[in-house]
């Protein structure tokens, strides 16, 4: 299938998250422009980084579940979904953003009532965005898709579950009002991911996890196309994601 096709099929399946897509891949070249042009630095890092990562990740979000809610077709449950996930993020990535152009923190910042209140707010918003996925995930378990490859329904269901899973991982960093275990969220880091290379981070793990969206799916489609083979990478996957999250609450970094 060509860039044009999956596109143009997108559209169809579900307009909203398709236009939204778009919406957060320009926000992603703003950033991009911004990262080289100025010089407003959070935690020792152009501030700008974050909010094209996160715009990046949501762009590939609601891509992805705009292809798999267009199997259900244009229902009222999917209408709802689609722009809930719209105003759950404008408001996320939002936030994001402008806290970026002033400079602050937006995450774990809680130096304030003000921000206090705001990261509450994110935090609901975080949670409302991997509640309302897994009933679109519930859906997907409860219905046959005769029209599909058991392997590839079967990666859709798992990366859902996996999704939800490690997106509610988030709280983990929330309670602790820290990404970082064993350090202070300004030591040394990867390259673009900024993941720490001395100390545990548990952004990986929330990473890797919530990417199986779409990692198990393509993995599926195009390599595994049996049921048993990708319940049995699906299971990998999950277990290797555990283990790097629990290296993180050690304090250990993923790679040095």
């Amino acid at each position: 299938m060509s860039i044009t096709t999956f596109l143009h099929e997108l559209k169809f399946r579900n307009e909203v998250l398709y236009v939204f897509g778009w919406v957060c891949w320009l926000a992603v070249a703003i950033c991009g422009v911004l990262i080289c042009t100025t010089h407003t630095n959070v935690l020792g890092i152009n501030a700008w980084y974050k909010p094209l990562k996160f715009f990046l990740s949501t762009a590939i979000f609601v891509w992805s579940m705009g292809w798999y809610t267009g199997y259900f077709g244009n229902t009222t449950a999917v209408v709802w979904y689609s722009w809930g996930m719209v105003v759950l993020f404008c408001f996320e990535d939002g936030y994001v953003a402008i806290q970026a152009a002033r400079g602050q923190l937006s995450h774990f910042n809680v130096s304030t009532p003000v921000y206090a209140g705001l990261y509450s707010m994110m935090a609901i918003g975080a949670v409302g965005i991997s509640l309302w996925t897994g009933l679109i995930g519930l859906s997907f378990f409860r219905n046959d898709f005769p029209d599909l490859p058991p392997a590839y329904l079967w990666s859709i269901r798992l990366g859902l579950l996996i999704f939800v899973l490690f997106s509610m991982q988030g709280l983990a960093m929330g309670a602790r009002l820290t990404h970082t275990v064993g350090g202070d969220m300004t030591s040394a880091g990867m390259p673009i991911t900024n993941w720490s290379r001395i100390y545990g981070d548990l952004r990986i793990a929330h990473f890797l996890g919530m990417h199986a969206l779409q990692i198990l799916p393509i993995l599926a489609f195009y390599v595994v196309q049996n049921v048993r083979g990708i319940i049995a990478v699906a299971l990998i996957y999950g277990l290797l994601t555990t283990a790097i999250f629990v290296q993180a609450l050690q304090g250990k970094p993923f790679l040095k």
